[in-house]
This record gives structure tokens, sequence and C-alpha cells, in this order.
């Protein structure tokens, strides 16, 4: 008997061995057609819940055995399986779900049932908002990349056909009407109400049948009863030229806090300058968003100190107890060219993952009518999926979701139950109004209730900002976020949407609930912000990081803070440990500048000071800092603390020529100069774009995910002159 047990033990021994033995990693790289990186593909084993996520760059890896079937699905695209063989490395190009439209019924913001002659527009569409046939076919033919014109009344579109050698919009596909080859320009003014089917062809299908012309890919329209049918490619060419297309005119109701940029001040009358730091970039994400759908990207959209804080600097790591370095640099103004620049930057310390805190995150998720669009939920929930690939173990998450009412849809769940936490995301479905406040009520009390001490407590707000049930006026909303930061639970929002984005709201609750605020225009931005900067996003290092500047007037004739409009404290707000500031994340970077007019510089920007004022003239004193260009100090509190900590250092009065400068200050100064010019801001004597791209260029560096590349391409998209 004693020999049994040990050959069965040995048996389940051999048999474990042999299981482990066939386990093995398999990595891969996910793109499309065209060879472009996919973020955020699902890649599961079947019959079991193992699954991973690709990351910004479309890798992944999964532990398998041999045998196992892996399923590579991403919406928009063809799943596609993989049986696990003998190779470790599994490369796959996911190809678009091939649709064709039937039919193409648009109704514009009026009377449905408006009068069409033929392909000609009436006077009557000419009153409605009626959509052009590119704005028609967005979104509904896979493999179609359309992008409008920049800054045009009524933009014309190029349409790229995804799956081809580039995508730059000198590639434009053929197009055939009925047959008929007609020319981008006029495809345009084909009235949507004619269209009876829509096509892709690409690649070899497409040049099979059209020759060479079509090597960029063809749409094939067919008109109703073949208006076109007939015509030689020069008369349907010369009949569509004389055709005008009406002026789209979309409903906007998006809200944006209005604000006035700040002025050049004098350190005699104003000696302090006090502000809280910002890590957000929710606005340089949406200006972006802006820029890419061609259109005039609205003043109050633009706050120059997030889209300066996008960007990751060359900082270093702090070097001592403190959780972040100082860093400064004066140069020259590029778009002033007599005065300065000053920038500041802190460096936040970086946190290796397996140190951070266990994690108590709720998902309040608005699942509100509003959030029906792909560019909302269905984004939404691709985006969270990234976050919860991040999860460890020891996390745990927990999801509310609100509509006409507030409900808990997933009780505090463990990080590595992925898949659990996943369906439970996949289910949500859009409908009724937005009951905000009940949301934010019952997410902080399951907050409470799971609360984790010295740990990572945070609610994740996700919605489109259309608050319109319960507590709805921002005076109403801060009020509520104020009372919900005393329970030492952060607030991160997530904003997604455009048309009615609400982005005051979402400012005013990442700016009052000790949080920072993102706008996610993609799933690229989606896996930036919650995966490649996880840490930095979701796990404070400080809070209520405060700075305040004293210039020495020996030096300083006027100075000016470059954005932070938002964020300026009262000089007696400083060492007021019951006003609230930013938090800074683990190797999160925060940048900001000043605009300085030196003493002695004459300046069309300052009003004229009188010679001699009785009280506030400066007396000599022995020693005059004549090598100071100002003090500067920090406060901030630790993540759990209630009293702040002071640090002090000296800015030296050294200058030099903006040639000479980092690539850093570069960079940052061609982003605020950007900005400046988008809130066509009264205080910058240059404004050409030329100028503006150069300088970004000359700071590229230091850029291996490509955002600094990519803001270049958005000045090149966006230029006015």
């Amino acid at each position: 008997m004693k020999n049994v047990k040990l050959i069965s033990l040995a048996l389940s021994m051999l048999i474990c061995f042999v299981a482990s033995a066939q386990e093995k990693i398999i990595t891969g790289n996910v793109t499309d057609e065209a060879s472009i990186p996919l973020p955020g593909v699902t890649i599961g084993i079947k019959n079991t819940k193992n699954t991973t996520q690709t990351d910004f760059d479309g890798n992944y890896s999964i532990k398998v055995q041999k045998g196992d079937i892996l399923i590579f699905s991403y919406i928009g695209f063809n799943s596609q399986t993989q049986t696990v063989g003998n190779k470790n490395v599994i490369n796959v190009k996911l190809t678009g779900q091939q649709q064709s439209l039937n039919e193409v019924v648009v109704v514009g913001y009026g009377s449905s049932n408006a009068d069409y002659e033929s392909s000609n527009y009436s006077r009557r569409d000419k009153k409605m908002a009626s959509k052009t046939i590119t704005s028609t076919l967005q979104g509904r033919v896979a493999g179609l990349q359309i992008a409008s014109n920049y800054v045009q009344p009524a933009p014309n579109q190029n349409i790229i056909i995804r799956g081809t050698a580039s995508l730059s919009s000198k590639n434009e596909p053929l197009y055939i009407i009925d047959g008929v080859p007609v020319k981008s320009d006029q495809f345009s003014k084909i009235n949507p109400n004619d269209v009876e089917e829509v096509k892709v062809i690409k690649d070899a299908a497409a040049t099979s049948i059209y020759g060479s012309r079509a090597s960029n890919g063809v749409v094939l329209i067919e008109t109703k009863n073949g208006i076109y049918k007939n015509l030689t490619e020069k008369e349907l060419n010369t009949k569509l030229k004389k055709i005008t297309v009406p002026q789209p005119v979309e409903p906007n109701e998006e809200d944006y806090d209005t604000f006035v940029e700040n002025a050049f001040e004098s350190p005699k009358t104003a000696p302090l300058s006090t502000f809280s730091i910002d890590v957000d970039n929710a606005s340089y994400t949406n200006v972006r968003r802006f820029i890419n759908n061609g259109q005039a990207v609205p003043k109050d959209a633009v706050r120059v100190e997030e889209m300066v804080n996008f960007f990751k600097y060359n900082y270093p790591q702090p070097k001592d107890q403190n959780p972040f370095s100082i860093n400064t640099e004066v140069s020259d103004s590029p778009w002033n060219a007599k005065n300065k620049v000053l920038k500041i930057g802190l460096q936040g310390k970086n946190i290796p993952t397996e140190n951070l805190p266990a994690s108590n995150l709720v998902f309040l998720i608005d699942v509100s009518g509003s959030m029906s669009d792909m560019n909302k939920l269905p984004l939404l929930k691709q985006s969270l999926k990234i976050l919860v690939n991040e999860l460890r173990p020891k996390d745990k998450v927990a999801m509310v979701v609100y509509a006409g009412a507030a409900g808990l849809v997933l009780p505090p769940t463990s990080g590595d139950e992925k898949k659990t936490i996943i369906d439970a995301l996949e289910k949500l479905n859009a409908g009724g109004s937005t009951a905000g406040g009940a949301g934010i009520e019952l997410a902080y009390k399951i907050a409470a209730e799971n609360f984790i001490k010295n740990g990572n407590n945070r609610v994740i707000l996700a919605t489109d900002g259309d608050f319109n049930v319960g507590d709805t006026s921002n005076a109403d909303m801060e009020k509520l976020i104020e009372d919900k930061r005393k329970t030492g639970v952060f607030l991160t929002c997530l904003g997604y949407g455009m048309g009615n984005y609400k982005d005051s709201k979402m400012e005013t609750l990442a700016d009052k609930g000790n949080g920072n605020y993102a706008y996610i225009d993609n799933i690229q931005e989606a896996n930036r912000f919650l995966g490649k900067e996880f840490k930095g996003s979701m796990f404070a290092i400080a809070k209520d990081v405060k700075i305040q500047i004293e210039f020495n007037p020996k030096q300083v004739q006027a100075y000016r803070l470059i954005g932070y409009e938002n964020r300026k404290l009262r000089p007696e707000d400083f060492k007021n440990d019951a006003i609230d500031a930013g938090e800074l994340g683990s190797n999160h970077t925060v940048t900001a500048l000043y605009e300085i007019i030196p003493a002695g510089v004459k300046s069309d920007y300052l009003a004229q000071q009188p010679d001699t004022l009785k009280y506030t003239k400066v007396e000599e004193a022995g020693t005059n800092y004549s090598n100071e260009l100002a003090t500067i100090k920090f406060r901030y509190k630790k993540p759990d603390g209630d009293k702040s900590i002071e640090l002090v250092q000296v800015i030296e009065n050294k200058s030099v020529a903006l040639e000479k400068a980092s690539d850093d200050f570069k960079f940052s100064s061609s982003v605020a100069w950007f900005g400046l010019k988008l809130r066509d801001s009264k205080l910058i004597s240059d404004k050409s774009s030329d100028s503006i791209l150069k300088l970004a260029k000359q700071g590229l560096s230091n850029d291996p995910e490509g955002y600094k590349a990519e803001f270049i391409r958005l000045i090149e998209t966006a230029k006015f002159d």
C-alpha cells in the first residue's frame, strides 16, 4: 500500500513537472494592415479566463501552454486566432471589418422632408445643418480615415484608406460615382440623399480592376436610379463643380470657463506671485482634438500650463528626502525680443511599482444617454481595460454607474480578477439622464467603506461632464467635492466626447477634489495616461503643492506668470494649510514659465508707473542682492499628512542666449507660445507659426513615444498666419 502511494505521488509530481515544462511566455506585436501598432487589443486563451492587452506600441506577452489557442480581438477589426506551437513569438496583423452602406440617410436639424432636386442642393437645404457625403462616411465604412482642413468656413475633407503604404493626405483614393471617376474636391459635393450604396476596395482588388490610379484604394458610390451613369468623366466633374454645398453647422454645447490671461505686474506693487501647481493636461488633448477635426479652437479651451505640462522634460531625480527636485533656467523670450523667460521645473520621485501602496479604486462611470457615441462609452470601456491591466492582486476596484439614478454594479474586487472587472465593464450601456451628484455621493461612500490606511484611495470619474439631474451648478459640485476631499480620497477625472462636453465642470471637480484631470480623445491617449503613466496619474507622492516667488526689483521691472490663471492664490494662502492646491504623482514633472521685463527695458506692455511712491519706495539697503533674480519657495504635504513642509531656493541673475538654452527650455517655450497664439494673446509681438515651428524643432529631443513630434505636426496642421 505504501508503494502504491509513493507511485501515485511520483506520478503527480511528474504530471506537474511536464505541465510546467510545457508552460512558456509568448510575446509579439499586433498591427493593422498598414503595419501601424494597435494598442488595447485583447489577447485571450480560448476556454480560459486568462487575458492580456497590447501596450501603446502594440506589444504583448502572455503565459501559455503548447496547444493553447490565442484569440486576438479589437473593436472595428476581425478577430483572429493563433495556435501556440514551438515558436515563442507570434506577431499578428488584424484586418478591418469590411462593411458597406446599403443606404445613407441624413436628417438635418429641422424638418426631415426637405426637397432635393436631383443631386443639387435646394435653397431649403442651405437653411439646414446638412451633412456632406464625407461626414456621412465617417465611422461607417471600415478602413476610411477622414480629416478636415483647418479653420475654413466649409472645409474640404481628405479621405485616406488605411491599409495602403502611407497615411499621408497626398495618397487619396480613387473616387468612382456610378462607374465614372471624379476628382476629390468634386466628390464631396455629392448629396447624401442620392446615395444608394457605398463600398471600399483596397490593395490588389482595387488595382486589378482600376489599374494604377487605384493604388491607394477606391471609394465606390452608387446613386439611386444611377443619376450619373451616362455621363462622361469630364461632364460629371463639370456638373459637380457647379454645385454649391451648404455650410455644415453642427450644434455646439461645449462649456468652458472664461478667464483673462495674466497681465504684467511690478514687483514693487505686487512683490509676491503665488500659485498651485497643475499636473493636468486635458487642455492639450482637447486642443489636439479640435485641430485634428479641422475645427477652430475655442479660446477658453486653451489653458497654456496644461499644454506645457502634457510633455515630459529631462529634469533630474531628487537627491534628498524631498519628493521632488527643483530646477530653474533663464533665457531670452522667443516672442518678445527684449524680455526674458524663467522656467521652473519640478521632477517627482520615481517610485518602483512594487513599492507603491495598495490601491482602493472606485470607477464612477457616466452611462447616461449622452454617452452613447463611439468616442464616449465605447472608448471609455476600452480605456478602463488598460487601467485594469495595470492592477496588482493587492489592489481592489469597485464600480459605480449613474444615469437616472446611481448604483453599484461591481463590489470591491481584487486586481487579479481582471476578467470579472472587464465583464462588468462590457455589460454597461448608455441611456437616461445624468444624476452626477448621486453618483459622486455613492462612489465616495464605497471608497470610504473600503479605505486603506496609507494606501492609494481614489475615485475615478469617467464622463462627458454633462450633469443635468441633482446638484448641477459648478458651485454645488464644488462644495460637494470639497466636502468629500476631507475623507482622504483623491479624485481623477477622465473626460470623453465632443459636442456637449462640459470642460468647466470637469476642471472644477479635479481642482477641488485633490485630483487630476485628463481628456481622452483616442485609445492612444488612454494608453498613455492610464497605462504608460499609470503611476504618475494614480499615485500621489505630494499634495497641496504651492509655489511662491519673490522677484528682485533691482533686476526685474515687471513679471507675469504664463498660464495658471485658474490656479493663482493670494500671498497669504501660501502658508495657510487649509488652502487646497495640486498634487504631484510618482515620476511626474511640472513646469511653470514666467515672462520677465528686465529693469531699464522700455516696454509697450507696461502701464506708466509714477517715478516716486511715498509708501512703497524701497529703501536702499546695504545688500542689494545684485546677483539674485528671485527667491522661490515651495510648500507641500505628504499624501497622508496635514502639515506642510517648506523649501527655499534662490535663483541667480544669470541668463543664457536662446540658442544656447536647453532643449527643454526651447520646447516648453514653443508649446506655451503656440498656446498663447491660439488664445490670441495681446502680450506677444511675434505670432508667426513658422517661428513657433522652428523653435519646437530646435527643442525636439528625448521623445521616445513621439508626442513632441506629434506636436510639431499639430503646428503644421494648424498654421493660420
